[in-house]
């Protein structure tokens, strides 16, 4: 089954708004034609010849290092917890802050916090500038009734809250999702399949699932002599900054990888399909595949290689004529390019205030949260190690092979802070072991290096140590808490308590590893909002099939103490529902008319029309179809009779008696 395509019509009905961007570009637009398409092509090629002519003739800014970030965060009710699709409205009431911008969903929002020199207190004023800028927006968001969440996956999210519907009304948004959903391989769809303690397969109609990801992305700026050294340590060293700031462990209600976002970013996007051959294809989200051996244009080569076009920007310059007259160009194209492919050590090219061209290297892999002081240690530490490794190892290559970085980065996803790795000369460690005994001494090399000031590197690395001395970071803290929260609590009270637990020590500034534990899950403001069927209904399902004994289905039903029985078909299909009340009719007249027979099957016995729910249906509506209808249950179905859950009598009674106890209370 295809994915929808957003029209095109959509996209066009946008396509003359203005659409800023992060990495400079300014309009995008659809490829439909072919035309336009060869012209872009052409663009991007004289791009990369211009590119590769500034390399040469040393064009570029050197002799100075400046760092930067991009703050992604969440918008949530004040009340419920679930997100707060207001963030347009929420730039209107904020025109007079150029620092923050959209992203991809209705409720996100995005500050760019000031490039600065990489010396003396820049992780102080960068950590103040943050916070600053944080403030501003939470006190415009007051008045909404919304607050800000910083986390890498939001708890409160459901997949209903992945629809086109909450695409940012931005052009260039719309034409990257049609151009994704029409890059679709025959036969593919978007998917999502994870394990973690829990399991999670669904299918998606779009990319929108990309939403779901906010994170706090750094850039380092280096100089071309030495942009093939840095860049490949940026790799080695993108496992075990993992592993110490994982932030993203849970995902619509399921405890997956310490960091979800790498699985669930890269399946979001990925167009290909599956074949019964063993030809390599690359996703858009990609960690890749070699180390870097001469120069920046690798990437940008392979990139154009390997990914076609999707989108066309708004480009009028020549950037070869440019280059003739003496101009540096802006290298439009490529950064249209360079921002529809997804390295999580992503090269960047931009000019600086002074007119000179310079290239960056943004660290994708570092996670929205847990505080801002959180996220500046995570930057101070990434920053630390790559010049401090600089000047102590010339050649990463030579100390540890490409296969093992690859492996430490999934592990790292996965396991986040209780990861095992083969570092330099195949040594194990533990990531904690590696933390405290390699990588903070080298941070704390870097940083003196840069003249940072001392007190600074004491309290961002403490934060480090503390985490890897305590064996904590967000994404194990909120395992822990939200495991504690579902012994007691639903599931949709458990996340909502888990959000508005970590808004709260967001706000009061405290660092991860300090945050306590919930030892009594209580959470007397618990708002339910506009519940949906999909919050609440049972999905771990036992089922029997129509041509099953009757006697099975007593046995499972006894064996489960369920009052309830979903019959389907081998494709899964709801086929109709047994009750126990049917079961005890069954066996009371076959004891008293025919006690020998036991050919009876389901099918004989079930209900063929079960009255049914949808998982996007409230709460109240379902409960209103219970009531009319005088039944206890009510299987839950999507697309062509799709059972994916139950609801039923005792699922209302748990959510109105936790109700009623806040009320006594």
């Amino acid at each position: 089954m295809k994915a929808k395509n957003i029209s095109a019509q959509t996209a066009e009905k946008f396509v003359n708004q203005l659409s800023k961007q992060k990495m400079g570009e300014q309009r995008v637009s659809l490829l439909e034609e072919k035309q336009e398409m060869q012209q872009f092509v052409r663009s991007l090629l004289n791009d990369v010849k211009a590119l590769e002519y500034m390399l040469k003739n040393d064009w570029f800014e050197s002799g100075i290092t400046r760092i930067g970030a991009e703050q992604e965060m969440c918008l949530v009710d004040d009340e419920t917890y679930k997100p707060a699709l207001i963030a347009m409205e929420a730039l209107e009431k904020m025109k007079r802050y150029p620092w923050v911008e959209t992203e991809l969903a209705k409720f996100n929002l995005e500050t760019n916090l000031t490039p600065r020199v990489f010396k003396g207190d820049c992780l102080t004023k960068l950590d103040k500038e943050n916070f600053d800028k944080l403030q501003k927006i939470k006190e415009r968001l007051v008045k909404m009734n919304t607050k800000v969440v910083l986390t890498g996956i939001l708890p409160t999210l459901t997949k209903s809250h992945m629809t086109i519907d909450n695409l940012t009304p931005k052009p260039r948004y719309y034409a990257l999702m049609d151009a994704l959903s029409k890059n679709l391989e025959n036969g593919a769809t978007f998917q999502l399949k994870l394990e973690g303690i829990d399991e999670l397969r669904i299918t998606h109609d779009s990319p929108m699932l990309e939403a779901v990801n906010t994170s706090f992305q750094v850039h380092l700026q280096v100089s071309p002599d030495n942009f093939v050294q840095m860049y490949n340590i940026a790799q080695a060293l993108a496992g075990p900054v993992m592993a110490i700031a994982a932030n993203s462990p849970i995902v619509f209600g399921k405890r997956l990888w310490h960091e979800s976002r790498i699985a669930l970013f890269q399946q979001a996007l990925d167009t290909r399909s599956s074949k019964d051959h063993l030809r390599e294809q690359q996703t858009r989200v990609h960690f890749g595949k070699d180390w870097l051996y001469k120069s920046v244009l690798e990437i940008y080569r392979e990139d154009i290689s390997r990914f076609r076009v999707l989108l066309a920007g708004d480009v009028k310059e020549d950037s070869l004529a440019e280059i003739k007259a003496g101009n540096v160009p802006k290298l439009r194209s490529l950064q249209v390019h360079n921002s529809t492919v997804y390295r999580w050590n992503r090269p960047c090219y931009g000019v600086s205030d002074n007119g000179k061209p310079h290239l960056r290297i943004e660290n994708r892999v570092l996670p929205a949260g847990p505080t801002t002081a959180d996220e500046i240690a995570n930057a101070a530490f990434w920053l630390g190690c790559m010049v401090g490794m600089a000047d102590k190892v010339k050649d990463v290559k030579e100390l540890m092979s490409f296969a093992d970085v690859s492996d430490n980065f999934l592990k790292a996803a996965k396991y986040g802070i209780d990861s095992n790795f083969t570092w330099f000369n195949d040594k194990k460690y533990s990531a904690c072991q590696l933390i405290l005994k390699e990588l903070l001494p080298l941070a704390r090399h870097g940083l003196a290096l840069h003249k940072i000031n001392p007190a600074d590197i004491d309290k961002y690395l403490g934060i480090i140590e503390g985490r890897a001395k305590k064996h904590t970071n967000g994404a194990r803290w909120q395992l822990r808490a939200y495991t504690e929260f579902c012994k007691r609590l639903t599931k949709d009270e458990s996340l909502t308590a888990l959000t508005k637990l970590i808004v709260e020590n967001q706000e009061k500034g405290i660092p991860v590893h300090k945050w306590k534990l919930p030892n009594a899950p209580e959470i007397d403001a618990y708002r339910p909002g506009k519940m949906r069927v999909e919050q609440f209904m049972e999905t771990d399902l036992f089922t029997v099939r129509p041509d099953d004994i009757v006697e099975l289905t007593a046995d499972m039903m006894d064996w489960r103490k369920i009052r309830y029985m979903p019959v389907e078909d081998d494709k899964g299909k709801l086929c109709g529902l047994i009750t126990s009340r049917l079961l005890l009719r069954y066996f009371s007249r076959k004891s008293a008319l025919n006690p020998e027979n036991n050919e009876t099957t389901v099918s004989d016995v079930m209900v063929k029309n079960p009255i049914t729910a949808s998982p996007g249906m409230t709460i109240i509506e379902a409960m209103h179809i219970m009531r009319d209808n005088k039944v206890g249950c009510l299987p839950v179905i999507k697309g062509e009779n799709e059972l994916i859950g139950v609801i039923t009598e005792m699922d209302f009674l748990r959510i109105t008696g936790r109700l009623m106890e806040r009320l006594e209370k």
